[in-house]
């Protein structure tokens, strides 16, 4: 692994030249196990890596969390600090002179506020903009890790649309305990989320899991995931307890138009077309059918070590897809107080055409209590 950091890293160094960065500072968040294996905690003690320009990377970290480190030689030097040291005024001697500085989103402000003084007149901006473009680009071993986490939340949604979990008479948040417990037992390492929506709960895109009981007859949305060697997984299925067509026909007739909507943004997921244009290939199906005003999100998110991050697929967003991009689609048709639903697979974008990691059924199941 540790080649794959030093070449991370050399491209994150190619990068700040071209923007004139002369340091780059990342404390918790994905950035910095993306560029050196470790995920910091987040604690009121400071763990931040020091990247220069010109010099070699330094992880300040509190004394007692070193032992969590990995060693990565050239990589990284690792300076443990101490309880009495300022680790602020530490980091600011390791970049001296500089002027122009990217910190993490996820910095604390509190680290970045006592940074300030040591290093008077710089120029502070997003590290986001550095590493961003390298994070979006997956290699071959992030799709694989992708496509298997991927595989593992198929087969729960696969086992939900034939009835193998039961919904009927359970409480929501019984059923999310429940899928929360599978993903683990799939491989996941963590639960990001098990959002378990049932009837009118679902027209609510971020549902809470509750104390509603799932009834006969009405749509249960499940949307699931978490973090699988490292990697994120992702997957939206609908089901409805009943016979959609015989008991809502008004929910069969919108789950056509949704299926159609997702089946048009996946086949718009072709290299170099902008990602706005992908989420308008959703809209417009959904648009055209009269649900319009019903589908209140972007079409989708990026993927990998988070479960959101770039590239967007949002109206707005000109980039244009390339390969190794990986994003979420997933449009949503959503009617206040009735019902909601939809239907989400995780997508990389490659040089033969749009490849989803999800493959398990598409289609609104019947399940029977």
């Amino acid at each position: 692994m540790t080649s794959i950091y030093l070449d991370r890293l050399d491209r994150v160094r190619t990068a700040m030249t071209e923007q004139g960065v002369d340091a780059l500072l990342l404390s918790v968040g994905h950035d910095l196990p993306y560029l050196t294996g470790y995920q910091a905690m987040p604690l009121e003690r400071l763990t931040l890596l020091v990247v220069p320009r010109d010099g070699d990377a330094t992880m300040l970290i509190p004394r007692l969390e070193a032992p969590r480190v990995d060693a990565q030689p050239g990589v990284f030097e690792l300076q443990p600090w101490n309880e009495t040291d300022d680790p602020t005024e530490l980091a600011a001697s390791l970049i001296p002179g500089a002027s122009k500085i990217a910190v993490g989103d996820q910095m604390w402000a509190r680290f970045l506020v006592e940074l300030l003084p040591h290093l008077p007149g710089a120029e502070y901006r997003r590290a986001v903009d550095v590493v961003g473009p390298l994070r979006m680009v997956k290699d071959q071993a992030e799709i694989d890790a992708l496509a298997a986490a991927g595989a593992a939340v198929d087969r729960i949604a696969a086992d939900l649309q034939s009835g193998a979990i039961p919904l009927v008479g359970r409480t929501e948040a019984d059923v999310s305990a429940e899928l929360s417990a599978r993903i683990i037992a799939e491989g996941h390492q963590k639960v990001n989320f098990a959002i378990v929506a049932a009837g009118e709960n679902a027209a609510s895109p971020h549902h809470h899991a509750g104390s509603r009981v799932i009834r006969e007859r009405e749509i249960v949305l499940c949307d699931f995931g978490g973090t699988m060697n490292g990697y994120c997984s992702d997957i939206t299925r609908c089901v409805f307890t009943g016979d959609v067509a015989a008991d809502a026909p008004d929910i069969a007739e919108a789950y056509a138009v949704l299926h159609e909507a997702q089946s048009a943004a996946v086949a718009a997921a072709t290299v170099g077309t902008p990602c706005q244009d992908i989420d308008r290939a959703a809209r417009q199906v959904i648009a055209d059918a009269g649900y319009g005003e019903y589908f209140v999100h972007r079409t989708g998110h990026g993927i990998g070590l988070e479960e959101h991050e770039d590239p967007y697929i949002v109206e707005g967003n000109a980039t244009p897809l390339a390969a190794g991009h990986a994003f979420s689609v997933e449009p949503g048709i959503y009617v206040p107080d009735r019902w909601g639903m939809r239907l989400e697979d995780i997508v990389v974008a490659t040089d033969d055409g749009p490849r989803p990691t999800n493959t398990v059924d598409h289609g609104l199941h019947d399940v029977v209590a």
